[in-house]
């Protein structure tokens, strides 16, 4: 019994650990588009479409679930601009230092939370911000240019798109805010839709040489297919995890994704990082550690300071019982109402001047309430 237990409880982790070994081989099947005559924008357009496609015919009953706001488009632009930086960057550059400068969501996540989510930014943000443009200055110092910037297209793509990663996970929280009875897996869909649609236009600037035929275009259609049903399927398996984990634990478990990256790409293109991706690569990794451990310490003193307020108005509510106790044996038989009598005690609100009955276990739940 205990054994099933834990087997449960480990599943949430284990999906999230799937879905980050998921997104960390995913360039090795791009490559095969890109080899086979299908471009980066195009292989992006096509497969989110897939994706799209399979989430809405498997959850097709909570397109009920969605209502118009402007915040929708954003998202799903968001999201192209992700897809399309990442999959280029990845098929057309050395994919660890791509996907490391696409995890560079600390620094541009505290910036985007400020102004859309009007988060503070203090100085625990804005200093693990700094760590990550480290490990980016670290990776990309050339002594040559003497500036740290993306060497070529496809680290340039990386990082744009790891800052539409950060814009896509601080609306997806807008979404969830000012469309709280929207289904999870629309957003996934609206993600994949808007992917799909980015794709679709950049791929208008970025002809085909020799667009696939024959048996190479049956051999394409069923990669792009299955490539579409597995991320698809992989988004819902995360969200099924993020739901069941706490957050601090759950961006820790997806830094899995590097790992997954570094091993593929060095057993199937070749990469071996240097010393200074090393050395940048642990700055933004530690940078994403110590982000996930100043939440879990900022939620820790807001859930204190909540115990604490809610101790405090208990204690008065009690204050207040014992007071009315008081007063019904002074006031004699009389006053003592068990539902409130004529004391002004029937309104339930457990005031000092009121009698006893329901009123303090009304206080309490009033001062969870506002706390």
């Amino acid at each position: 019994m205990s054994q099933s237990t834990g087997l449960r409880a480990a599943w949430p982790t284990l999906a999230i650990m799937i879905g980050a070994s998921v997104w960390g081989f995913v360039w090795y099947p791009l490559r095969m588009l890109a080899a086979a005559g299908l471009t980066g924008t195009a292989s992006s357009a096509a497969t989110s479409a897939a994706g799209c496609l399979f989430v809405l015919v498997l959850r097709w009953r909570s397109l009920a679930s969605v209502r118009w706001h402007w915040v929708l488009p954003m998202l799903g632009l968001a999201a192209g601009v992700t897809n399309v930086g990442f999959v280029w960057g990845a098929i057309h550059g050395e994919v660890m230092r791509v996907l490391l400068l696409f995890y560079l969501t600390p620094a541009w996540t505290a910036i985007f939370a400020h102004f859309i989510l009007h988060e503070r930014l203090n100085w625990a943000g804005g200093a693990l911000a700094a760590l990550s443009l480290l490990g980016a200055v670290l990776m990309l110092w050339s002594p040559r240019l003497g500036v740290p910037l993306p060497a070529n297209a496809a680290e340039w793509a990386g990082l744009i798109g790891g800052m539409g990663f950060a814009m896509s996970n601080v609306l997806v929280v807008k979404t969830s805010r000012v469309l709280p009875h929207m289904k999870p897996e629309m957003r996934t869909a609206v993600i994949f839709a808007g992917a799909a649609l980015f794709g679709l236009l950049t791929s208008c600037f970025e002809p085909m040489s020799a667009a696939p035929a024959g048996e190479h275009l049956a051999r394409v259609v069923l990669l792009v297919l299955a490539l579409g049903i597995v991320l698809g399927t992989n988004n819902m398996l995360v969200q099924y995890g993020l739901a069941r984990v706490p957050a601090n634990r759950a961006s820790i478990i997806m830094l899995f994704e590097i790992v997954v990256t570094a091993l593929t790409s060095w057993l199937f293109a070749g990469e071996t990082p240097g010393p200074r991706e090393w050395a940048g690569g642990a700055c933004i990794v530690l940078a994403s550690l110590l982000s996930s451990w100043v939440h879990r310490v900022q939620n820790a003193r807001k859930g204190g300071a909540h115990a604490s307020a809610d101790a405090s108005v208990m204690t008065h509510a009690d204050a207040s019982r014992t007071d009315d106790a008081d007063d019904a044996d002074d006031s004699g038989p009389g006053g003592d109402d068990g539902n409130g009598g004529n004391g002004g005690g029937g309104n339930g609100h457990g005031s000092a001047g009121g009698g006893t009955g329901p009123g303090p276990s009304r206080a309490r739940n009033g001062a969870r309430a506002m706390v």
